[in-house]
């Protein structure tokens, strides 16, 4: 394995470059301590080392680290710690490390972000937010049955009425443009056609 590159990331790291391609994120001491050389042979013992005991106990201590400020997701977490120069397979391992004892969970993640959210977002708006986030569409509908299993649902057209009346949108003043305006903004918030125009219908907003 020929250390290809060794590019500068801080004064106190770098980025590894092993026949072409990109290895991992090493201190400058550690550079020292491995005889890591731009255009040398790393020694394969140096490298196990390195994969196996030093990067895996710095990306768990990262994800503890992480974790101490705010939740994230499993994808979240992920790419937090690949962005910081971790081979993805040391990035999994963190992540098991720090699921097995439950420091991250995306079935609690989604169960507090709809509860969080549910009187002030759309179920569309809420199930995208945590799709963005990584979180699977199973997990998602699974979260949501349990929290309406207790009796909390959603009333979407109750919010549709709140939006309405918090833009001061008056349909007698509103012309055709200003009515469009309304009703894409309501389905950029994740509200179905269906709702918008019953609750603007009803109400004499359209």
């Amino acid at each position: 394995m020929l250390v290809t590159d060794i590019v500068d990331v801080t004064k106190t790291r770098s980025r590894i470059f092993i026949d072409g391609s990109f290895a991992f994120v090493l201190y400058k001491g550690e550079l020292r301590k491995y005889h890591i050389e731009e255009g040398k042979e790393i020694a394969e013992i140096d490298y196990s080392e390195l994969m196996e005991k030093v990067l895996p106990k710095r990306a768990k201590l990262r994800s503890m680290n992480l974790l101490q400020s705010r939740e994230y997701t499993e994808k979240q977490l992920k790419d937090k710690l690949l962005l910081g120069g971790y081979p993805e397979s040391v990035a999994e391992e963190a992540i098991d490390y720090v699921k097995s004892y439950h420091y991250i969970d995306d079935d609690r993640y989604a169960a507090t972000y709809i509860e969080y959210h549910i009187e002030n977002k759309s179920r569309q708006r809420i199930v995208q937010d945590l799709m963005r986030k990584g979180i699977s569409k199973e997990c998602i509908e699974s979260q949501w049955q349990k929290i309406e299993e207790l009796g909390t649902f959603i009333d979407e057209e109750k919010m549709i009425s709140e939006i309405l009346e918090k833009k001061k949108y008056v349909a007698e003043e509103a012309d055709i443009k200003g009515k469009q305006k309304m009703y894409a903004l309501l389905l950029r918030k994740g509200f179905s056609s269906d709702k918008i125009r019953k609750v603007m219908n009803a109400e004499g907003y359209f």
